[in-house]
């Protein structure tokens, strides 16, 4: 189990400020340009989510693997489910694949028990609609009521993965908004989060100048002007902690 101590609350806080479009920009001014999981969205609306990844990757069942009798205690997709701690955020490699579920909303609500805060795949679930209700922050790529074994055989755990086509290595920072999911390195988490938080507050001061009716011209990006407009701004609207 990667260690997780270095991974503060606040970081985590902070990290829920900002939206992944933030973030992913936020990372591309460190280079990073393939971050944000494509063709992966939210079961619903308003969902967000931010913590260390704990990994999980499958392989195509084949018919000598899958014909072996379930047993929790052997199978990785269970072993998995039962070691996934408070706050984590379970991230599946399914290499795209949508023919068959990865999980359902039985095992969807055992990670949430142990006080998982999301569940990512690049593939799809069975029970979406259960799922969505759990309180898990949940993302995929599709639905499908097929079970897991008829495509898809759990190999390992905790090992670098890829899932919507982005590396993810087991401690990276997930964050997931209505947009996506961005998959921030973990030893880049308290930079961004801090660079992150200060963007998003500064494109709210720039949206509200835009509404009011300002040009882009000096304020999009913004001129000295519109910065020292921003930092009087600042002064009126300290930023606010999010809510427990």
């Amino acid at each position: 189990m990667p260690d997780q101590s270095s991974i503060s609350k606040d970081v985590i806080e902070a990290l829920l400020i900002p939206s992944t479009a933030t973030i992913t920009a936020v990372l591309s001014g460190h280079g990073l340009r393939n971050t944000f999981m494509h063709d992966v969205a939210p079961l619903k609306p308003g969902m967000k989510m931010a913590g260390p990844a704990f990994t999980m990757r499958y392989i195509p069942a084949r018919e000598d693997l899958t014909q072996v009798p379930m047993d929790n205690l052997t199978d990785i997709q269970r072993i998995g489910i039962e070691q996934i701690e408070t706050g984590e955020v379970l991230v599946i490699d399914a290499r795209g694949e949508t023919r068959a579920a990865v999980m359902g909303d039985i095992l969807a609500t055992r990670i949430y028990m142990r006080g998982a805060v999301g569940v990512v795949t690049d593939g799809a679930y069975r029970d979406s609609p259960g799922i969505a209700d759990t309180g898990l922050a949940a993302y995929a790529r599709g639905m499908n009521a097929h079970t897991n074994k008829t495509i898809h055989y759990p190999l390992d755990i905790q090992k670098p993965i890829a899932c919507g086509g982005v590396a993810v290595f087991p401690g990276d920072l997930i964050v997931g908004d209505s947009e996506g999911v961005v998959v921030i390195p973990r030893h880049l988490a308290e930079d961004v989060a801090e660079k992150a938080a200060a963007q998003e507050e500064k494109e709210a001061f720039i949206i509200q100048k835009i509404q009011q009716g300002a040009s882009i011209i000096g304020v999009y990006p913004a001129d000295e002007k519109t910065l020292a407009e921003y930092e009087e701004w600042k002064k009126k609207h300290p930023r606010q902690p999010e809510s427990e």
